[in-house]
């Protein structure tokens, strides 16, 4: 549970989405360049691992900051970690968008303070309901769930069992939001359910964006990590 409580206005940019609250996502991380240009987000699951998508271009010269909240501030109290590791699932199709999923293993531990704490994975049993909201993001945004179903209206390429589809409610996440979290609040906790993937290549809000299914895919996270 974050210490910071986020504050969600409803369907307000990711794609019309709104400001978070400084410190109110603390497992949101930022990937970013050599030159420090943010390119894709990512979820701290402990201490040594974070979890983004597996299609953003991660190097072993790139770096991940944790505990920031204002890209263009040099005020906060962010950590900066280089990259130990980087796992892409092996399943992963670029073409079809299937098994999105990559691991970061940082090249030492994160300090887990107010600003910077894990977020909880979806079990591979958790199921959630299409019509739920979910914030997202430091823009933050409420999406509603989409069956695969319905969401296979949106897209011609077929909508597989390890995807999970928000949005088409006049928000989106779009470019840049790559990697960063779908989360659900379960029983007082937040749970990663999704990691950013595709969606509209013009970031149309009335368009579901397409993130891997945490679920689906949580077995090979819980290997990845227990073995490495």
């Amino acid at each position: 549970v974050p210490a910071i409580r986020p504050l969600i206005s409803g369907y307000t940019r990711v794609v019309n989405g709104e400001n978070a609250v400084s410190g109110s996502w603390p497992w949101q991380v930022s990937l970013q360049d050599y030159t420090g240009m943010h390119y894709c987000g990512g979820s701290v699951i402990n201490n040594l691992w974070v979890v983004t998508a597996a299609h953003c271009p991660v190097r072993s010269f790139h770096r991940v900051v944790l505990g920031e909240f204002d890209l263009y501030s040099n005020a906060e109290p962010i950590q900066v970690k280089s990259i130990g590791r980087f796992f892409r699932h092996p399943q992963y199709n670029a073409q079809t968008a299937e098994n999105d999923i990559a691991l970061i293993k940082l090249s030492s531990p994160a300090t887990l303070n107010d600003r910077v704490s894990p977020v909880c994975l979806a079990a591979s049993s958790d199921v959630f309901k299409e019509g739920e909201t979910e914030p997202a993001k430091l823009q933050q945004v409420s999406l509603p769930l989409l069956t695969n179903t319905d969401c296979q209206r949106y897209f011609i390429p077929r909508i597989e069992a390890s995807m999970i589809c928000a949005g088409a409610s006049g928000a989106s996440s779009c470019k840049g939001d790559s990697g960063g979290p779908l989360v659900c609040q379960r029983n007082g906790a937040w749970t990663l359910a999704g990691v950013v993937s595709a969606g509209s290549p013009t970031c149309s809000p009335s368009s579901p964006g397409i993130y891997a299914r945490v679920a689906s895919l949580r077995s090979w996270v819980d290997q990845t990590v227990a073995t490495n």
